[in-house]
């Protein structure tokens, strides 16, 4: 509803796309989505234009409506609970003691909505999440008026057939890139760069590879290992296929807690004491260890 409200303000899908920080064949798919619940269409559109339909105009003051009520619905939880709720987004990834952390000071809500880390990030910055746990470069934070802080970091295996066991060199792997930019745009911006600067092999791919059975598949057919993506290794091994660690140089992902730099309510403020305190570096700050350019965490 508030994609639909956006792109009725704009009357553009590309301006509403930017506001809301989403791609544009991501909110075009979702405003589909609305119209096929529904039952009516909301806009005409051509190339050249967008416009409300009879039945868009007649719904759209009663959208407003709604969402106005849900956030006063919110805020009225929050007095009856006597304190102010926490709303945090993530990726795939979040520390296993996310909520003993904030507990004493805090009530945080962890967002079912699991998305990629530029969509979370939109959500930080339109204020329907305060916290999110991401993977963000210093110019998101810098655009989108930001703070982050270290939460997380993963060093980064590869996999191979059984044929091949032990260490393997950067330059010896192949990454794969995902066509669906809406989806993996933060891996792939981190793979391209991992293969530019290492001389690990790119690899384009259409299927859905980067996880699950088609990275197998993958792996499979080629002659290097591949890089396994943070989504990936939460997902276990066949039986035919081996982890491997990668070397010269050690490749690592990095997690950040995001919030919005004009944030003054002091439970949020708290939260991101509570989860951060005493993190330290993670080994990032390690000899010959890779992070790519852009990373808030690279020396």
């Amino acid at each position: 509803m508030r994609y639909f409200v956006a792109v009725a303000e704009e009357l553009s899908f590309g301006r509403a796309a930017e506001r809301l920080l989403i791609a544009g064949p991501s909110l075009s798919q979702q405003i589909k989505a609305l119209e096929r619940d529904l039952g009516v269409r909301l806009f005409d559109r051509d190339r050249r234009s967008v416009a409300l339909t009879p039945a868009g105009a007649a719904l759209l003051p009663h959208t407003r409506a709604l969402l106005d009520r849900a956030d006063d619905l919110q805020s009225r939880a929050a007095r009856i609970s006597g304190s102010e709720p926490v709303r945090l987004g993530y990726v795939n990834w979040v520390p296993a003691d996310l909520t003993t952390r904030t507990s004493a000071v805090a009530q945080l809500h962890v967002d079912p909505w699991i998305a990629p880390s530029h969509t979370q990030v939109g959500r930080v910055v339109d204020g329907s999440l305060d916290l999110a746990v991401c993977w963000v470069r210093t110019t998101d934070l810098a655009r989108h008026g930001l703070h982050a802080r270290l939460l997380g970091a993963e060093r980064l295996d590869a996999v191979s057939t059984g044929e091949g066991t032990g260490d393997v060199h950067a330059d010896e792997t192949a990454v794969l890139l995902d066509d669906d930019t809406t989806s993996w745009e933060s891996w792939n911006l981190f793979a391209e760069q991992l293969a530019r600067e290492t001389g690990a092999l790119a690899v384009r791919t259409s299927d859905g590879g980067i996880t699950g059975p088609a990275f197998f598949d993958h792996v499979r057919r080629s002659r290097r290992p591949i890089v396994n993506s943070p989504k990936g290794r939460t997902t276990p091994l066949p039986p035919d296929l081996v982890q491997r660690s990668v070397i010269a140089p050690k490749v690592y992902w990095t997690w950040s807690l995001v919030w919005r730099r004009a944030e003054v309510c002091p439970a949020v403020l708290a939260a991101v004491d509570a989860l951060t305190d005493g993190i330290g570096d993670l080994g990032l700050h390690e000899p010959d260890v890779w992070l790519p350019d852009g990373d808030p965490y690279k020396r």
